[in-house]
């Protein structure tokens, strides 16, 4: 990896900066800190006002593990495209599918209730996404034991989900559902873009940064030796720089 705001970073940040360009970020961690209390994020104002502000010049597209309602409360503006469920929710054409997930989180969820029938006493919260499941341990006394016990009713699921691991959470989505690499690529086919850009933090953001796709830019917050993605920046704190690159960009061209 590469630290982005180096002569060889910005030149090619200066490269994928098109009119045809898709900018594309995840949420927590990437557009606002991470907090204790996932409830809690807030977006800085500086970042809200530079994101809006590209929101005015080049497609926009922000891809959470939320839903897309919960990121909206968030965001505060309403970018280009937005796509919730790490990838399985608000693609364009997908309605149908859509649906189809959410009938299956709702077997899986009634089965979680037989076979984890006390989460509350093992600090473990079920959060219904709609077409994911977040299992969330964070406030567990005994994280490990929390997390084992989660994992193992995860694999006595029918049909078996695709597990997503997050920061004390383990996700689960219907196996032929989108994740986040397939939804930048879609996006960038339907908006007619030739090249993205993607911003994001953490092992779910992977599934851009391995694309192995030439088209598609990945910085990612935080360097991790162990990532796909090309370039990083030192932190979240750098994400007002960031867009006020991508907004010079643009401005100069």
């Amino acid at each position: 990896m590469m630290y982005l705001f180096t002569p060889v970073g910005l030149a090619a940040l200066h490269t994928f900066a098109t009119g045809s360009t898709l900018y594309a970020f995840d949420l927590d961690g990437t557009l606002a800190p991470i907090v204790a209390d996932p409830a809690g994020i807030v977006i800085p104002d500086e970042v809200r006002r530079c994101l809006i502000q590209l929101n005015s010049m080049a497609p926009v597209a922000v891809i959470t593990g939320r839903s897309r309602a919960d990121a909206l409360n968030h965001l505060g503006f309403t970018p280009h495209c937005l796509v919730g469920n790490h990838g399985a929710e608000g693609l364009p054409g997908e309605d149908a599918a859509d649906h189809d997930f959410i009938r299956l989180c709702q077997g899986w969820k009634e089965q979680l209730k037989l076979l984890l029938p006390d989460m509350p006493a093992r600090g473990i919260s079920l959060e219904d996404k709609g077409e994911t499941i977040a299992l969330h341990y964070r406030h567990a006394p005994d994280m490990p034991t929390a997390r084992g016990s989660i994992l193992a009713a995860i694999a006595r699921l029918t049909p078996a989900p695709r597990m997503v691991s997050g920061i004390f959470v383990e996700n689960i989505a219907p196996q032929h559902a989108p994740h986040k690499g397939a939804a930048v690529e879609i996006l960038m086919g339907y908006l007619g873009c030739h090249r993205a850009i993607f911003v994001g933090d953490d092992v779910t953001d992977e599934d851009v940064f391995s694309l192995g796709n030439p088209a598609v830019l990945g910085i990612r917050v935080e360097k991790d030796e162990g990532s796909g993605a090309g370039y990083y920046l030192q932190g979240q704190h750098e994400m007002v720089k960031l867009l006020r690159e991508m907004i010079a960009l643009h401005e100069w061209k």
